[in-house]
């Protein structure tokens, strides 16, 4: 079966993998990276979170990872933000939460931010838009497929932005 987030990236020629898990295995990217061997870092977390201006923007963790406030608030550019609401978060993707694709999905000048420590990492596991089913893609081809804004969200001692937003 094809989902359209398979469809999107052979539209536009980025290469994937396919992996998938049992839907039985219990929310969550902790569990989605043991169910598929992957560390944590690996099985991405796509959360949606709207500032007080309205907009809505995807943030990209680790599956080990959370956001520092600050950080989160300086790269959006809005001290006021907050976690959508699950009803949000279907209107602007159309996807419940728990398999948001990190592509495929966003209108033109959504921004997409990437924490700066997953670029490291051989390849990343995000939603294909069904539970149980997962793709597997590398840093760059993830950039490059929602145009992420590479920012540091989780060190404290280091810069939002690093001068290098995209690869």
């Amino acid at each position: 079966m094809k989902l359209p987030s398979h469809q999107y990236l052979e539209r536009l020629g980025i290469p994937f993998d396919r992996r998938s898990f049992p839907v039985t295995t219990e929310k969550g990217a902790a569990n989605v990276a043991r169910a598929l061997e992957l560390s944590e870092r690996q099985a991405v977390k796509t959360l949606i979170f709207q500032a007080d201006t309205g907009e809505c923007v995807l943030v990209m963790l680790g599956g080990d990872q959370n956001a520092i406030s600050g950080n989160l608030k300086k790269a959006i550019g809005s001290r006021n933000i907050s976690m959508a609401s699950p009803q949000v978060v279907l209107e602007i993707t159309g996807y419940a939460i728990g398999s948001i694709p990190a592509f495929g999905w966003q209108p033109q000048r959504f921004r997409s931010f990437l924490e700066a420590s997953l670029v490291t990492e051989e390849s990343l596991g995000t939603g294909a838009g069904k539970w149980g089913e997962e793709i597997m893609i590398t840093p760059e081809k993830m950039i490059r497929a929602n145009h992420a804004i590479v920012v540091n969200l989780t060190d404290k001692e280091k810069p939002v932005f690093n001068g290098l937003s995209r690869i």
